[in-house]
């Protein structure tokens, strides 16, 4: 918009400045409550006050949230030093009436450590070199969320289809199993491939910090009940723990809307201990799609103020998978786009992006405060 004069608490529905300006996307239908990603790089090139509008062309109409402040607040996303574009996201469904975003919003990101990863990723389709790409160009830590190579996780399952794509950012990789790696007695194809890498042989669990950030890679194909030797260490270890903030992840999601698996009850003893030590996101797979939750509790209930945030980021390279009946508190769901999920780790908050593969544009951003 060529008005860059109007103010954040003053613009109205009938002072509204005019959207005058070069088109920079149009997003099609959108669902109420979604976040959707806009790509300004191509209008906002130097420093400057730059004025973005946001128009529709329903007869239902639609209200835009401008304020920067609230859940819903537009946000801009800065990604640096990793050649892709910085989107800035915009929440639709929400209740103001004013039509415009704020022409400046305040960016975040700089050298905070990066964790950028998926689950079910490598077999003989292309899905997994579309993920890979996208790693190219995306420094920091790789996690994956098991079934990484398919369909046994064999040592020939991880050189003919994992070490030609995903292999290749092997040495910044911080793995965890799925069930396909199990298929392999032992796993002995995951733990030859990872070496070190993948903890002690057997277990699979181990721990790591990433700046302000403990980040917890668990095994959830061996016993996750309470009591067991893996719900004792992660106690133990995220009672030692000295970082304000913690991530976690492993295969089979707690929540999940997928069709083909359901919430797998069995890592209920996991999700309850992180939650009692205030841990900030959990990160799944097996079902391959991507979702994203509300912060909940251990039981599935909205918790806005200890809850932990889940998504299920099965999105890796595998064929998609549909989904069944939508949980509670799932905000945000994609079955036809291979990605990655990208978290930029703040000293005291979270940004996390679904970096889509080339051609496709599903989006889905935002950022939290650490617990």
């Amino acid at each position: 918009m060529s008005n860059t004069t109007w103010s954040e608490t003053g613009v109205t529905w009938n002072n509204q400045p005019a959207v005058d300006g070069q088109v920079l996307g149009a997003l099609g239908a959108v669902a109420r409550n979604g976040w959707y990603e806009v790509d300004v790089t191509s209008y906002v090139k130097a420093n400057g006050t730059f004025s973005i509008g946001v128009t529709s062309t329903s007869s239902n109409g639609a209200d835009y949230d401008s304020r920067e402040s609230g859940a819903t607040a537009p946000q801009l996303v800065v990604t640096t030093d990793s050649g892709s574009p910085s989107p800035s996201p915009t929440p639709s469904g929400s209740p103001t009436a004013s039509p415009t975003p704020s022409p400046s919003p305040t960016p975040t990101g700089g050298g905070d450590p990066v964790l950028v990863g998926a689950g079910d990723i490598a077999n003989s389709g292309s899905g997994d070199e579309a993920t890979a790409k996208l790693l190219d160009g995306i420094p920091g830590t790789v996690f994956n969320a098991g079934d990484n190579a398919y369909p046994d996780g064999s040592a020939a399952d991880y050189a003919n289809y994992y070490a030609p794509t995903w292999g290749r950012h092997k040495a910044r990789t911080k793995p965890a199993p799925g069930n396909h790696e199990y298929n392999t007695p032992g796993a002995t194809g995951y733990y030859g491939y990872f070496g070190a890498a993948a903890g002690t042989a057997g277990e699979g669990y181990y721990s790591y910090d990433l700046g302000n950030w403990h980040v917890v890679a668990l095994n959830s194909n061996i016993a996750t009940s309470a009591g067991s030797g893996q719900e004792q260490w992660l106690r133990a270890d995220l009672a030692a723990s000295t970082k304000p903030c913690t991530l976690a992840y492993w295969h089979h999601p707690r929540f999940t809307s997928g069709a083909n698996h359901g919430p797998s009850t069995s890592v209920g003893p996991l999700v309850q201990a992180l939650y009692d030590y205030n841990a900030d996101v959990v990160v799944t797979g097996h079902n391959h799609q991507y979702e994203r939750f509300a912060p909940m509790n251990p039981s599935g209930t909205l918790d806005t103020t200890r809850g932990i945030r889940h998504f299920v980021a099965g999105m890796g390279g595998a064929s998609h998978y549909a989904f069944g009946t939508i949980q509670p508190n799932s905000e945000a769901r994609n079955s036809d786009t291979y990605g990655v999920l990208k978290f930029t780790l703040h000293a005291d908050s979270y940004t996390w992006q679904f970096v889509p593969e080339a051609g496709k544009t599903y989006g889905d951003s935002g950022t939290t405060a650490c617990h």
